[in-house]
């Protein structure tokens, strides 16, 4: 590898570092949440901590203890009690709300017993009460509690099945806020008549908030239709269990109550706010590249679709750059941002951002120019692995033929992670303690 490629591919980390630097969840909270002597102001809204008897804080995400590390230096003893859960190894040390740990993505017992202790505590609050809401990005999964007649164990098989067909997170959300108590305005309900801030980290494209950890304060624009709707387009349901399947086909009869929807009295004293969001870190990994050099473009923090699709497109603005330099002159630094989803068929080990990495690789193999693509998961894990993400170049594929490996087979197998390890390809970062989906970069030299 030439000194110029091994430049690039350590520029690109440096340029992934400063993305997710910039959507810390603690300065996000510190930026909205402004004190001011017994004055508390999040976006338009003043609100008077006089007039409160007790300050109760909730949560979950993979961000919510950092989050919730902000909420206590800026109320201290104020607080009277609160509880977030968070993902396994995602927990800090706070000296007022208690953590609790818990299955992500797949929901578990500790999440279970997490999200009935948070219903039971705003189940407790009145009209004299301010409750302070920290929601980010994996919420969904930490806070499973199914409606009754659903067990845990379903809510599982469900979560496997949408996340193994390639459902969006959109689609995933719109089914499950259908089969809990906590999402789709669900913790609103339990927490009415308390006054509710509720800020969000947003780990969705177009940062829709009743997305973002399905919406647990947010009103739910979905219904049981909706839900059907995407069960049928997968054609999943002989995979769903029965029981889920019959629930959701009396909620689109209209025998089971709809979640709360916009107008529903149990939004009148809720304040939604979103404190940190993709498109911030993309200009973040901007600004790191222009100080080193590169011109450089953001296309859009908004990218779905298809990992394999996404990455050949990806790879096909490189080879123009490489070649015409469309659509900017290099060294060129390219920036995306947002979630691909990806059809697992294979049996093996990774994460929407190694495939794409090792798509990617595929597709510039062999190239004599000097290419770096990464693509890296914010929070610092990458599907049920412990790596962030992969940074690839034109010789990856080579490197792995020489270990004996197939970069074809790897990829029918979903086994990303094997390959990127024994090529040197994997990005580790550990837990990041934040989360707004995923940033993509290309470098041409």
């Amino acid at each position: 590898m030439s000194e110029d490629l091994e430049r690039m591919r350590k520029h690109a980390l440096d340029i992934f570092k400063a993305s997710i630097d910039s959507v810390n969840p603690r300065v996000a909270v510190h930026r909205a949440l402004i004190r001011e002597g017994d004055v508390i102001r999040v976006g338009g809204h003043r609100l008077d901590l006089n007039s409160y008897e007790r300050i109760i804080v909730v949560g979950a995400g993979k961000a919510s203890a950092a989050m919730t590390e902000a909420v206590e230096e800026i109320l201290g003893d104020e607080i009277s009690k609160g509880l977030v859960v968070v993902k396994y190894g995602y927990g800090l040390k706070l000296n007022i709300v208690g953590i609790k740990e818990a299955g992500h993505p797949i929901p578990d017992n500790a999440g279970l017993k997490g999200a009935r202790e948070i219903v039971e505590l705003l189940g407790k609050c009145g009209e004299r009460d301010l409750v302070i809401s920290l929601i980010s990005g994996g919420g969904s999964a930490l806070l499973p509690l199914p409606v009754n007649g659903i067990s845990l164990d379903e809510k599982q098989r469900v979560t496997q099945v949408l996340l193994g067909c390639g459902a969006s997170i959109h689609e995933l959300n719109t089914v499950r806020k259908h089969l809990s108590l906590t999402k789709g305005g669900g913790l609103a309900r339990a927490a009415f008549p308390a006054t509710v801030i509720n800020l969000m980290l947003s780990d969705v494209v177009r940062d829709d908030m009743d997305v973002i950890a399905s919406g647990p304060f947010v009103p739910d624009r979905s219904t049981f239709a909706d839900a059907l709707a995407i069960i049928g387009r997968y054609k999943i349901s002989p995979q769903f269990p029965g029981k889920v399947l019959d629930y959701l086909i009396r909620g689109s009869k209209g025998e089971v109550p709809e979640t709360p929807k916009p107008g529903d009295h149990a939004f009148s004293k809720v304040i939604n706010f979103i404190v940190g969001s993709n498109i911030i870190a993309c200009k973040a990994a901007g600004d790191k590249a222009r100080q080193l050099g590169y011109s450089t473009l953001i296309l859009s923090s908004m990218i779905e679709g298809n990992t394999a699709d996404v990455a050949h497109a990806h790879a096909g603005i490189a080879f123009e750059i490489a070649r015409s330099g469309n659509p900017i002159q290099s060294p060129a630094c390219i920036i995306s941002g947002g979630e691909t989803t990806v059809m697992v068929q294979g049996s093996g080990l990774g994460g929407r951002n190694q495939e794409f990495a090792l798509f990617c690789a595929k597709y510039i193999a062999g190239l004599h120019k000097n290419i770096v693509i990464l693509s890296g998961g914010t929070d610092g894990t990458d599907g049920p692995t412990d790596a962030a993400g992969g940074i690839v170049d034109p010789y990856t594929e080579q490197r792995g033929r020489k270990k004996g490996l197939d970069i074809e087979r790897t990829l029918n197998e979903n086994d990303a992670y094997h390959y990127l390890e024994a090529t040197g390809d994997l990005i580790k970062t550990g837990p990041t303690l934040t989360n707004v989906m995923d940033i993509h970069l290309i470098l041409v030299g």
